[in-house]
């Protein structure tokens, strides 16, 4: 795991400058590599590469960067992992197209490859996570490719006259003269997902390459005078952008070749992850294993323990408030498999320290709460190991979350009232005051004994409410699920008038089989878009700002092609998700360690802002500050707090995208 980052000036510029700004580019992002760093330019063309290197693979200088090919074609600043690169070794060697090998690293073994191969064919052949970029000294063109599911960051964009490129918005920030304002589009998307999605930065002028793409550039590319994110497929004005890989055509491979028996599926699922496993073990440097005691960590560390001679190093965190604490399943899970387990506990007074780091974690505003657990747990795995295996992706793949179930169902029990119908029960529940929805729910919760009830009434009927006002069909309700604030233009000012929300990849066509079933179709959406901006981007900065690498086994592509060829019943069954990995996990593992209710990595920054950290949101949320800084309508924003600290309404998500945020400017002012 490493940083990189570059630019593509106006010629005239020497090798020193060059080489000087893209170092100090480099340096922005360190922590993504403290064992080493390396700048190369070519004062000819303009062009620079800086890299830092965090070393997992060859700690030799062998694999130091940026590293020009045997052929001398090629240079490269290399950010990621070539799991079977020891195999495309063999395979270059069996055409006698090896050359004599420096070290064993895989950045060594990926420029072969492209001298040999071709750039997108290596690419098609490659297992691994990555961000590159790559320099063809003959054909004068920048190549910038990211992996298949964006496990590795990859922005580039424009800055003061330059094209520039690098691992984190820090690094294109250290470009002299940068300046770019606030894309206001970009912050509409992002407060209704609580993150920015590809291809937008939180920055005019600057995106983010999408997973699965190639951009190449030939010619050194002039200012885009819309400051319009690049959609693929785009050819032309010296520029290509492509998808090498495709997750649309994986799931309509998949749906032509469906597994149906369970025996033959369950099989080619453990070998089949095994081996992911197996591959993304390997490591020069001590490596371990994130631990929950759910269903997803607790099969990856399974198959680390069965391949391992010795017990496999696991991590959990625990906490002190009830409810939030899961590292019991951990342990039991890890004692079970004989893992050396490991558990660091924090008190909320910990956990709260790591706010005020988060601007600088995420570069631009990141809402999702679960940064904090995340980034602490890797904290602590960082002392121990250099590389953590995480469980990353099998909701996605397999069926874990929620919405899979429970959203089909609520629609089949509202779809056959007619639009206008719902609309009027929605208005009906919502003309009832929170409170007195609250004093209506408190006779029902005493009809429900041996249970916890039904907690904040109002707030859930509420939020009913108004899906029902505006929800015509289940593909409507995924999109109100995973929108936090439905309508964004409400609360983010526009420049003279309306806010402009661009359509985003959920808008894109859907692939033409394989996604008939409303859940396919909200699975595949999450994996385009959830996965990769949520997900992988909070365990992306969390893990690095430790210098710590994380892999993601259920993200190699052999494995996410196996799970699109299950059929639906073999991921869901009634009200379980992710059946098929269960049954794979059950083999090592006894069920009832595993049973319980699904929850996330979460911790109570609703009650935080309620509490100790009220001081600090209502510093940020002052109606005054937020008009004179004229991102927000102060209205709904204050509407919101104010029904939060009451305690009747729960609006933690949507007002932590306005606290991130604000804390986000605050520190970049």
């Amino acid at each position: 795991m490493c940083g990189i980052a570059g630019l593509w000036a106006a010629a005239g510029r020497g090798v020193d400058e060059l080489n000087a700004v893209a170092s100090r580019m480099a340096l922005a992002i360190e922590h993504r590599g403290p064992d080493d760093a390396g700048a190369w330019a070519d004062e000819q063309a303009g062009i620079a590469l800086g890299h830092r290197r965090l070393s997992i693979v060859d700690l030799s200088p062998a694999g130091h960067q940026p590293m020009a090919s045997v052929g001398r074609r090629f240079v490269i600043a290399f950010n990621g992992e070539i799991y079977n690169h020891m195999e495309l070794r063999a395979k270059l060697a069996s055409t006698a197209a090896a050359p004599a090998w420096c070290g064993h690293s895989d950045t060594e073994t990926l420029l072969a490859a492209f001298e040999h191969w071709g750039v997108e064919a290596t690419l098609q052949k490659t297992v691994g996570m990555f961000a590159i970029a790559l320099w063809d000294r003959r054909e004068r063109t920048l190549h910038l490719a990211r992996d298949r599911f964006g496990e590795k960051p990859l922005y580039y964009g424009w800055v003061n006259g330059a094209f520039v490129f690098g691992s984190e918005l820090k690094a294109l920030r250290a470009y002299p003269g940068f300046a770019n304002p606030v894309s206001r589009e970009a912050l509409a998307l992002y407060m209704r997902f609580t993150y920015v999605p590809a291809p937008h930065s939180i920055y005019q002028g600057i995106y983010k390459l999408e997973p699965g793409c190639l951009l190449s550039v030939c010619g050194r590319p002039e200012i885009m005078a819309d400051f319009q994110p690049l959609r693929p497929p785009v050819t032309g004005q010296g520029m290509t952008l492509r998808r090498w890989w495709s997750l649309a055509e994986v799931v309509e491979a998949g749906a032509k070749n469906q597994i149906v028996d369970e025996q033959e599926a369950l099989t080619v699922l453990e070998a089949r992850l095994g081996d992911a496993v197996r591959l993304q073990s390997l490591a020069d440097v001590p490596l371990g294993a994130f631990l929950s005691g759910g269903v997803d960590s607790s099969a990856i560390v399974a198959l680390m323990q069965v391949q391992s001679s010795r017990p496999v190093e696991t991590f959990t965190i625990g906490f002190e408030e009830a409810g939030f604490d899961e590292s019991p399943h951990a342990k039991a899970v890890a004692k079970h498999l004989g893992t050396n387990h490991s558990e660091m506990f924090v008190t909320a007074a910990e956990a709260r320290t790591v706010i005020g780091r988060l601007p600088a974690m995420y570069d631009e505003p990141f809402a999702d709460s679960s940064q904090i657990p995340t980034h602490m747990v890797c904290h602590a795995a960082r002392r121990h190991v250099k590389v953590a295996l995480s469980g990353d992706a099998g909701d996605e793949l397999f069926g874990g979350y929620n919405r899979y179930f429970w959203g089909p169902r609520i629609w089949r029990r509202l779809a056959w009232l007619p639009y206008p119908a719902r609309q009027a029960l929605g208005k009906a529940i919502s003309s009832l005051p929170v409170a007195g929805w609250d004093a209506l729910g408190a006779p029902l919760n005493a009809l429900l004994p041996g249970t916890r009830g039904i907690a904040r009434v109002g707030d859930k009927a509420h939020k009913l409410a108004a899906r029902l006002r505006g929800v015509q069909d289940m593909d409507d309700l995924y999109a109100s699920l995973v929108s936090e604030w439905q309508d964004p233009a409400q609360v983010v000012c526009g420049q003279g008038g309306p806010v402009n929300e661009p359509p985003g990849l959920l808008d894109d066509p859907l692939p033409a089989a394989g996604v008939e079933d409303a859940t396919l179709r909200m699975m595949y959406r999450d994996s385009m878009t959830y996965l990769p901006d949520d997900i992988l981007c909070k365990v992306d900065r969390a893990a690095m700002a430790t210098s710590l690498e994380t892999r993601v086994p259920f993200l190699d592509h052999r494995v996410a092609e196996l799970a699109w060829q299950l059929p639906l019943l073999l991921k869901i069954r009634g009200n379980e998700g992710k059946w098929a990995l269960r049954q794979v996990l059950y083999r090592y593992v006894p069920r009832e360690l595993i049973e319980r209710p699904k929850a996330g990595f979460g911790i109570p920054v609703g009650q935080w802002i309620r509490g100790p950290l009220r001081p600090w949101a209502q510093s940020l949320l002052d109606e005054k500050r937020l008009a004179a800084e004229g991102y927000f309508h102060p209205a709904p924003i204050r509407q919101r707090w104010a029904e939060h600290l009451s305690g009747h309404r729960d609006h933690t998500p949507g007002l932590w995208a306005v606290l991130m945020f604000q804390a986000w400017l605050e520190a970049n002012s």
